[in-house]
């Protein structure tokens, strides 16, 4: 196993990579504004001849994640492409057309959950009558704690109903605090012996769908695995997902984990926490 090294940019290892699968948040911008370094070194990469797909947990289709871009001041310039653990989820919904669906989530705010199932044929009812619970988020992220619905998911599970997860991320970091998501409820649903489909990150479907979208790109010629590099600021999802692929990974600490001084020691100790090797590490993207 190669020991993690520390570049001081994206330049010093961009030639290594054709393509760049890159997280958004935490690592392009905060939920509040942009991260001018990093978008700039996304611009730089795709300047010198590199495709950047952004790959994103957030549980809403790429239409609505982008949305936010122009607002935050992230450029059009920075990406070719974006698939969100939304897109790949509405692919999973789309098996159950016809079905019964119980949702957990808030129908607004920056989650939007109507966007994962509009123009799709799906019944929404409660947990007695549900073929299929669909987890969006909590209902209210700055006020409950997933443990709150621990008894509420019980009905579920005794039903033996699968729970579809659109955000596989425990939790994502807005401004300066950090919001429970999906991934969290799921987590309870899987302790009281439910089954949870993840579609986002680390799991396998939305890295075919960027791997798809990157061969658009590029008239259907398919991306050499060797020269993709991931970055994103969770291991558990971003730096797990990337060694799952066999792709390289560059973790950054600008998201969930807040870094001190001794930034390299940190990296080190977190990435053993969570049982994951990276290739690279920097405490920001940057050029």
């Amino acid at each position: 196993m190669t020991a993690l090294q520390f570049p001081q940019g994206l330049s010093e290892i961009a030639s290594r990579y054709d393509t760049i699968l890159c997280d958004v948040w935490g690592v392009i911008h905060n939920g509040r504004s942009a991260f001018k370094d990093a978008c700039d070194a996304l611009v730089r990469f795709r300047e010198d001849g590199g495709h950047v797909c952004l790959i994103t947990n957030a549980p809403v289709p790429k239409a609505q994640v982008i949305r936010l871009f122009a607002p935050l001041g992230v450029p059009e310039a920075a990406f070719d492409d974006c698939v969100s653990s939304g897109d790949a989820t509405r692919a999973e919904l789309a098996r159950f057309q016809g079905k019964a669906v119980w949702r957990l989530g808030a129908d607004g705010g920056w989650e939007h959950d109507r966007h994962l199932y509009e123009g799709l044929d799906l019944n929404f009812t409660d947990a007695d009558d549900a073929d299929m619970l669909l987890c969006i988020g909590l209902r209210d992220h700055v006020g409950e704690h997933p443990e709150d619905y621990r008894e509420e998911l019980k009905a579920g599970v005794t039903r033996s109903i699968p729970m579809i997860c659109a955000n596989p991320d425990k939790q994502v970091r807005v401004g300066g605090q950090l919001y429970w998501c999906a991934g969290a409820l799921a987590d309870v649903y899987e302790d009281l012996g439910g089954k949870v489909i993840y579609s986002g990150k680390p799991y396998p479907p939305i890295y075919q769908l960027a791997l798809e979208r990157i061969e658009a790109l590029t008239d259907g010629k398919p991306a050499d695995r060797s020269r993709i590099l991931c970055i994103g600021d969770s291991p558990g999802t971003d730096v797990r997902g990337a060694s799952v692929q066999g792709f390289d990974s560059l973790y950054v600490g600008t998201g969930i984990k807040e870094h001190g001084e001794q930034f390299e020691e940190e990296v080190i100790e977190l990435l053993a926490a969570y049982g994951e090797q990276a290739t690279w590490a920097m405490s920001g993207l940057r050029w």
